[in-house]
């Protein structure tokens, strides 16, 4: 069992996203505390532009460390519509803050049902076993 902590209020996908919902058809995307260290110092994130078209599973972004160079995913279908900034000038607040400052995009869901499809925290953290 993991030591990591994943907030019980996120979904989260098989490849380490996170996803924050509101209550509108915005998200708010990021990797999970397992991602950010497995990866190791995160020194440069590629992130999707705003107004970019994302599809559910698909590469949208890179994320390089240290280590190596990884791909960031979509955990939904919809529209970019912000990107975290502050990643260009501090990208280590991907290992310092994954659930917080070191969030990647924010995306307009085409369709809110697609929420059904991701992990909660508990089964997210069962896959990592």
């Amino acid at each position: 069992m993991s030591d990591l902590e994943y907030p019980q209020e996120l979904r989260y996908t098989a490849e380490h996203e996170w996803v924050r919902t509101g209550n509108d058809d915005v998200v708010r995307v990021g990797i999970t505390s397992y991602a950010q260290d497995a990866l190791g110092d995160v020194v440069y994130v590629d992130l999707p532009s705003v107004g970019d078209e994302v599809t559910a599973g698909d590469t949208c972004g890179e994320i390089e460390s240290t280590k190596s160079v990884s791909d960031l995913f979509s955990p939904l279908t919809g529209e970019v519509v912000a990107v975290n900034e502050g990643l260009e000038s501090a990208s280590e607040m991907v290992n310092s803050d994954p659930y917080g400052e070191g969030w990647m995009f924010e995306l307009r869901v085409s369709d809110r049902a697609q929420l059904d499809s991701l992990m909660d925290a508990d089964t997210y953290t069962e896959s990592l076993d």
